[in-house]
């Protein structure tokens, strides 16, 4: 909703000022349509040109995480903290072998079930049950297995930010987009030199405001969007970071309670729970 109430506020304050210094909206409201046709389908059509089909719907599909914010809050990191105790914990006392039935078929699983949200996250559950799963295999070198988990980390978080690259790159090209619809206006208005002073004046005013969008378009709107989505996959990659962080350290040899609490302390400060509150959620947990 910040973002929303952040461009709202833009507007307000650039066509405000416009038109409390004594500006007229009719020549914008009669050139937009068109420059923005020029505007706009160049910048998309060249978006379309850089990247794939499957980057142009991950791209559109972004939107929703700037409007909507980070998926993970407190209580889901409070939740994924309580899974990895008790699959470490079921682990440190029963041996890797009695992770199989919670690890090889997670959707049937009393552990993933408790928590359904985790269920779902793909990323999320697969990591966890992969990697558990290596430990089975006598992969249990943590050096190994954090260096491993550390590249798969890599490579998502890369192929993630991938949208808000996309988003900058356009951001970056409108500018230029705008001066070709100005160009384009002004070989308009040179066609009709012939005619009076304020046909003309007319003329270049709604050559003008292709480049007052190509900049507006550029850094008042998609520029914003894509730091705003960086800002939100690199956030939610945090959660993975809690993942990695728990399973290293168990690797290591620490007790659950150590391991749960090293991962709690790579959830992002504004969502991390507090020790009593993990601590309350453990001594709550209860899975058949």
């Amino acid at each position: 909703m910040t973002t929303i109430g952040g461009l709202v506020f833009l507007l307000a304050c650039v066509f405000g000022s416009y038109l409390a210094s004594g500006g007229s909206m009719g020549p914008l409201i009669e050139a937009v349509p068109f420059e923005m046709l020029t505007i706009g389908g160049a910048a998309t059509g060249t978006f379309i040109m850089a990247n794939s089909i499957h980057d142009v719907k991950h791209t559109l599909g972004g939107f929703g995480k700037i409007l909507k914010g980070a998926l993970f809050k407190k209580a889901d990191y409070v939740d994924l903290l309580s899974l990895l105790y008790f699959l470490v914990r079921l682990a440190s006392t029963k041996g890797a072998m009695a992770l199989e039935p919670h690890i090889e078929k997670p959707e049937e699983s009393a552990a993933f079930q408790k928590f359904p949200k985790i269920l779902k996250n793909r990323h999320a559950s697969g990591m966890i049950c992969d990697y558990l799963r290596m430990v089975g295999m006598n992969a249990d070198d943590p050096n190994q297995i954090e260096d491993v988990m550390a590249r798969e980390l890599k490579k998502t978080l890369n192929e993630e930010l991938h949208a808000a690259h996309a988003l900058q790159t356009m951001a970056d090209g409108l500018p230029a987009l705008g001066i070709v619809a100005a160009v384009l206006g002004v070989i308009k208005t040179m066609a009709h030199i012939n005619e009076p002073p304020a046909v003309l004046g007319a003329m270049i005013g709604g050559a003008l405001t292709g480049t007052f969008l190509g900049v507006l378009l550029a850094y008042g709107m998609v520029g914003p969007f894509a730091s705003r989505l960086r800002a939100v996959v690199e956030e939610e990659a945090k959660y993975l970071e809690v993942v990695r962080a728990v399973l290293v350290a168990h690797l290591h040899g620490n007790a659950p309670q150590v391991s749960v609490e090293t991962g709690r302390k790579m959830a992002p400060n504004e969502h991390m729970p507090s020790f009593q509150e993990l601590e309350g959620a453990l001594q709550n947990l209860q899975i058949a």
